[in-house]
């Protein structure tokens, strides 16, 4: 796996893995999946069908960063250093533009 106190830039193909991991952990939690249905306006079957798409994979981290708790309950579970959805997310579609929030 990724080397967690490595600050590098995560290339594509480990982005769309960790963004995997971060969707199947997402799964794993219905609160938190039914959270994200809502917010990204997909149902279940939209979701199983997209689950590979690069640009939901940036939604599932995109959902991941709007929370510490859920970057640090995914992180946690995947032994990764904190900062690493967010240097995921850059990598996929969509990533490049910074929301200032």
């Amino acid at each position: 796996m990724h080397n967690p106190k490595d600050n590098s830039k995560i290339g594509r193909e480990m982005a769309e893995t960790i963004a995997a991991q971060a969707l199947a952990w997402l799964a794993g939690d219905p609160e938190n999946l039914n959270g994200f249905l809502a917010l990204s306006g997909l149902s279940p079957g939209e979701l199983m069908d997209q689950a590979h798409d690069a640009r939901t994979l940036g939604a599932v981290l995109d959902f991941i960063l709007t929370e510490d708790r859920l970057v640090i309950g995914f992180c946690d579970v995947a032994s990764l250093a904190y900062t690493v959805p967010q240097r995921a997310r850059a990598s996929l579609p969509g990533g490049e533009i910074y929301h200032w929030t």
